[in-house]
């Protein structure tokens, strides 16, 4: 069985033919070159200021530039954009109305990209969600959690939670919660926590470790244990601080109290 092409071909004027192959010629050499604006834009806003900006920038020109390739191919095609225009406007008009949160929301990230309380590649936490910020669109922020879950928070709850940006300094300070017996010497306990700081390459000596009083406890004396550290160390100097204040309080025979239930009978 066959089709007989003829006719449908008979309403293709050679004009129309024309402009269709250079209309297609154009999209095949604009489509990547405007990907490649793009990508070198990125990489230039990127290395001036950072990888935020860079992101943004490269959205506008996208955005921009694909704009006016349509227009040029739909010129190019013989259409006039006259009614297109008009559809649009209604059309707009209709969406505005329907996205109010959706325009909430780019307003928000406006406010997010001028004031900046954080950027891509930094770790925030926005109340139980804890992550590294991947992108921040107009709409949203997309973060990775340390579990490697993809989480879209949308710009309005950004601006109006309370956000804790973890790495926005480049030194930490790690806070060390120790307990130890009322029959504990108090000063040989702070003489051995500053040297466990001193000795960990990973503390830094300025700001200096302090070793705080915090209370009397139920069963035993509180001190809040303060060493500094570079931002990227900060988990793993933690874990070192705790391991090595358990292993020098067994040797000095610190004792380290704990909750006990004496059980009677009768």
């Amino acid at each position: 069985m066959t089709m007989d092409l003829g006719p449908l071909t008979d309403h293709i004027s050679p004009a129309f033919l024309e402009r269709l192959l250079i209309g297609l010629a154009f999209l095949t050499i604009a489509l990547p070159l405007v990907y490649l604006i793009r990508s070198r834009i990125r990489n230039i806003v990127t290395k001036k200021h950072s990888e935020h900006y860079g992101m943004l920038a490269a959205k506008v020109v996208h955005y921009v530039l694909m704009v006016m390739v349509i227009v040029i191919f739909l010129t190019e095609m013989g259409l006039s954009l006259t009614p297109l225009l008009g559809a649009a406007g209604v059309l707009g008009v209709a969406i505005g109305f329907a996205s109010q949160t959706s325009v909430s929301n780019i307003i928000s990230g406006f406010f997010l990209i001028a004031e900046r309380p954080f950027s891509v590649g930094d770790v925030i936490q926005v109340g139980n969600t804890t992550g590294v910020v991947l992108s921040i669109d107009t709409l949203s922020a997309k973060l990775r959690t340390f579990d490697n879950r993809f989480v879209r928070i949308p710009n309005e709850v950004l601006i109006k939670s309370e956000v804790i940006n973890n790495t926005r300094f480049p030194i930490r300070r790690v806070d060390v919660a120790v307990s130890v017996s009322y029959g504990a010497d108090l000063k040989a306990v702070r003489d051995l926590l500053m040297t466990i700081a001193e000795s960990n390459p990973l503390a830094l000596q300025e700001p200096a470790p302090v070793v705080n009083f915090q209370q009397f406890g139920a069963s035993s004396v509180d001190l809040q244990f303060l060493v500094w550290t570079n931002r990227e160390h900060v988990i793993r100097l933690r874990n070192e601080l705790n391991e090595e204040i358990k292993r020098r309080f067994d040797a000095a025979g610190v004792e380290i109290p704990f909750p006990q239930m004496v059980v009677h009978s009768s």
